[in-house]
């Protein structure tokens, strides 16, 4: 008689971390404010106007939206750009996972209403640890909730 080796797990979906559906994230359950990803070329060219602070590990962008604007005027919302520069699609992906997990976490808390904030992927030689980063994400968003006028 042979052993059975037990059913292998598959490896766990990624959408448990829908940032555009809030409630199917936990980090997102007690925020009141809609979090949407930034699609149009026009909303990244727009950002690259706001202000910027920057971190060895990646630029953060942010531009307050014109009361025009179609889009919600307290929703929050990001974008994430990474470009060839960084490294292979693996190097790439990867870095995209790690922006979205730490806006995940701190942009309820410390995002700005009414404004696109965007990340830019920098080549670093050492990939920083995932503290670090989300340190250096809500210094950033502070300085720059300070430099568009609005306390926090």
């Amino acid at each position: 008689m042979t052993a059975r080796a037990a059913p292998v797990e598959a490896r766990p979906s990624p959408d448990h971390l829908d940032l555009k559906n809030p409630s199917a994230d936990s980090a997102f359950a007690d925020s009141n404010q809609p979090i949407e990803v930034i699609r149009k070329r026009a909303d990244f060219l727009a950002a690259n106007r706001g202000k910027r602070f920057v971190t060895p590990h990646f630029v953060l962008l942010a531009h307050r939206r014109r009361p025009d604007h179609p889009v919600e005027a307290n929703s929050l919302r990001y974008g994430i750009t990474v470009t060839k520069k960084i490294g292979n699609a693996v190097a790439r992906n990867r870095m995209k996972r790690r922006f979205r997990a730490l806006l995940a976490q701190s942009l309820p808390d410390h995002g700005i209403a009414g404004v696109d904030h965007i990340m830019i992927g920098r080549k670093t030689r050492n990939e920083s640890d995932f503290a670090t980063m989300r340190a250096d994400l809500e210094k950033g968003l502070k300085f720059l909730a300070k430099k568009l006028g609005q306390a926090g």
